[in-house]
């Protein structure tokens, strides 16, 4: 062993000293086994770290040297994705006109504070699957719990949040797209028929949505060719969502005609929010130049998929005289567009918003509460160390986060609560929650279909529009929009 010289004990204590910080703030004490290691590579050197640098073999110098800047680079890309910002890119239109598929987002994962991985052995840049390999790119063992480093600040109400998805707990492979329980519930149509809730008692509502989510996941269990293998990922593993933060810890949430009141108190609504509109024609087509205009992308101009009785009971009649009705289109349209084609008089002749009222597929799944994705609630949203009194009308809102969120054992015995084996009528929570809606508000899955979103999935916040890519243009024909490249994600 060679005597260290002076710069190479200052560079090992400025290294050192910088990692002891960087554990402070992460509060992670198991790291310190590495120090041993920044030591030796300084100072002792008996590691042999750059044996490949003395071979004689030019093969195996370059061959290494490729190797050397690979996992250096892959540490690098860990660590940056981890604690300080990462890539994301919008696969969907649920927070249009605000963030545009095709946008590329740097999150910043300071602005909440990093979470300390659940899964620390992963492959960096891939979530849960390998591409090609397609295998996970994660080792379940080891599993750590929730442990957050301090950031700038909590997520407030109106914040744009990248989260993992709640209800991506458990997956069908074959249907990535819709969460399970939703589709437990889907599939258990085909084989018992639904029976009138309002004719049953609360009791008795329980056991049938129990019946039907029994029987739909033993269908998806028993069909692996159809559905795909059933997995269970962590948290940091399930996929990321965008959505917009309307409710924090302790609110009371409810939406009436589409309007979201927080605390009895109306929100104000986002610039770009969108609804979704018939719009019936005069006859012609919308042009394609009308639809730029507006903004709306290909994947969005639907016609109308009701039936012509539902549309004339609607009020829409043909205005040529015609037997058959004029085109209608199914929209999204923020206040802006709607104005531009309700002033067309000449094209437009009939603009009705789109009502839909489904309660079937709204959170919670196993509740029959009459709400549709308009009229909804009114909901409390769990907040750290506060205590909710439990009962028939609420436990189904609730359970889900006392048993899967927050790891206990919940049951329902001779019509009593009972939690870790204890019968109880209360419950304190450990975690805050929040309530995440998308600005394209008739096509988004938001909380309203799978509920609230604990702080341990909340991955950071969106500050940069890095790239953005319209998927229906061309290169040349006005791809990459160039208006919104290094815009603020606060500006938008």
């Amino acid at each position: 062993m060679r005597k260290a010289t002076r710069r190479q004990w200052i560079n090992c204590g400025i290294v050192t000293v910088l990692y002891l910080l960087f554990l402070v703030w992460v509060k992670s004490w198991l790291g310190l086994i590495v120090v041993p290691l920044i030591f030796d590579a300084y100072i002792t050197k008996i590691v042999p770290w750059s044996f490949w640098k003395r071979s004689k073999n030019k093969a195996v110098r370059t061959v290494m040297s490729w190797v050397d800047a690979i996992v250096f680079a892959l540490v690098a890309v860990y660590f940056v994705n981890t604690f300080f910002f990462q890539n994301y890119q919008i696969p969907s239109s649920s927070l249009e006109k605000s963030l545009l598929v095709g946008d590329f987002l740097f999150v910043s994962k300071m602005s909440y504070g990093p979470r300390v991985p659940n899964t620390p052995l992963s492959m960096p840049l891939a979530q849960h699957t390998l591409p090609v390999f397609n295998c996970k790119s994660y080792i379940e063992f080891p599993q750590w719990g929730y442990k957050r480093a301090p950031g700038f600040g909590k997520v407030e109400r109106n914040d744009i949040v990248v989260f993992n998805f709640p209800a991506g707990d458990t997956v069908a492979i074959n249907y990535q797209q819709t969460d399970f329980y939703t589709l437990c519930y889907e599939v258990s149509h085909t084989t018992i028929p639904r029976v009138n809730m309002d004719s049953l008692t609360r009791e008795q509502q329980k056991a049938a949505y129990d019946i039907y989510y029994a029987e739909g996941r033993k269908l998806v269990l028993e069909n692996p060719t159809e559905f795909g293998k059933i997995v269970v990922r962590p948290v940091d593993r399930r996929e990321n969502y965008v959505k917009r933060c309307v409710g924090i810890p302790g609110d009371i949430l409810k939406i009436v005609n589409g309007q979201v009141y927080v605390n009895n108190i109306p929100m104000k609504n986002p610039e770009n929010l969108q609804f979704n509109y018939l719009v019936q024609t005069t006859g012609p087509n919308i042009p394609e130049e009308l639809f730029q205009e507006l903004g709306v992308s290909e994947a969005d101009r639907n016609t109308a998929s009701l039936s012509e009785n539902e549309l004339y009971s609607m009020g829409f009649t043909s205005t040529n005289g015609q037997s058959k009705l004029n085109p209608i289109y199914d929209l999204p349209l923020t206040k802006k567009a709607y104005q531009t084609l309700l002033g067309n008089k000449k094209l437009v002749a009939k603009i009705k918003i789109k009502s839909e009222k489904d309660p079937t597929q709204l959170y919670p799944l196993n509740f029959y509460t009459k709400w549709d994705r308009n009229n909804y609630g009114p909901i409390w949203i769990p907040k750290k160390g506060a205590t909710i009194n439990l009962t028939a009308e609420n436990l189904a809102i609730y359970e889900r986060p006392i048993r899967n969120y927050e790891g206990n054992k919940l049951e329902v015995k001779g019509g009593k609560i009972y939690i870790n084996g204890k019968q109880t009528n209360s419950y304190t929570f450990k975690m805050d929650y929040y309530w995440m809606m998308g600005d394209n508000r008739d096509n988004s899955a938001d909380s309203r279909y799978w509920g609230f979103v604990p702080e341990d999935h909340v991955v950071g916040k969106p500050i940069l529009v890095w790239l953005s890519l319209d998927k229906d243009k061309g290169w040349f024909s006005g791809k990459i929009r160039w208006n919104r490249l290094f815009k603020f994600v606060d500006n938008i």
